[in-house]
């Protein structure tokens, strides 16, 4: 299973960050492998809170349905996916530092990004992944830092 885990300084407090991170709808924003998401149902997003959307990874969609599986504000966020052919999960652990905070993103994926590159393939998948999810947060932090 391809583990990507990766660090950023966000120049915002964590309870800022933490307020975009949990909104579904933004995640299109600044995760340029994600073509849509939006949250199921109109209440306050808490653990077992859904949403859904399309991800593009290699060429490929993705449909997936999430469930919230860690709503701790400021501090930790996760999710898992719970419907889709690439199961995943995700999640955020955020530390304040001098007024900004420091944001670890670690994702989990099944093997062979589900079964279309095998096995064989996880080193190839974990360094792009890798480096998508490094470019991703980078984006996160400049749109952050520009609110």
């Amino acid at each position: 299973m391809p583990v990507i885990q990766e660090s950023v300084v966000i120049r915002r407090p964590p309870e800022v960050v933490f307020d975009y991170l949990s909104r579904a709808a933004n995640l299109a924003v600044w995760d340029a492998s994600v073509v849509n998401a939006e949250q199921i149902g109109s209440a306050p997003t808490a653990v077992g809170s859904r949403s859904h959307g399309t991800s593009k990874f290699m060429g490929r969609r993705f449909h997936w349905t999430t469930e919230v599986t860690a709503f701790d504000p400021p501090r930790h966020f996760g999710f898992r996916s719970v419907e889709g052919s690439l199961p995943f999960t995700v999640t955020t652990v955020l530390d304040p530092v001098d007024g900004d905070t420091h944001l670890t993103y670690r994702s989990e994926t099944v093997s062979g990004l589900g079964e279309t590159l095998g096995r064989l393939g996880d080193p190839i998948l974990q360094r792009v992944m890798a480096r998508t999810v490094r470019a991703n947060l980078e984006t996160l932090a400049h749109v952050l830092a520009a609110a």
